[in-house]
């Protein structure tokens, strides 16, 4: 079932360094199978709630894939950086199953 990992950024970054770091981890290398960015950090409109400085959906095609991809030794390596650069939130959800629009 498709998963999606999603991440708000509470604060403005703090260090541009490190969030640069990050940015250039995450573009080197292979490519997760199946991995697709649906929004990063596109205008946010608050309606309930603190209203996050920044935002990024990911889709995975099921829930493995995205533990993969999030415990991988290259994503954890950017990860360190990221946590220095600004606070964060992630977490992921699993999608409705297909044609029935029921949770798994």
């Amino acid at each position: 079932m498709e998963t999606y990992i999603i991440f708000t950024r509470e604060e403005p970054i703090q260090d541009e360094a490190a969030m640069q770091a990050y940015r250039a981890i995450n573009a080197s290398g292979p490519r997760t199978e199946g991995l697709e960015a649906l929004a990063v950090y596109g205008e946010i409109t608050g309606l309930e709630g603190e209203t996050p400085d920044g935002a990024v959906v990911l889709k995975f095609p099921d829930r493995a894939t995205a533990l993969k991809w999030y415990y991988s030794p290259k994503y954890q390596e950017a990860l360190a950086h990221r946590k220095r650069a600004a606070n964060y939130r992630a977490f992921m959800i699993e999608g409705l199953s297909t044609g029935t629009g029921q949770a798994g």
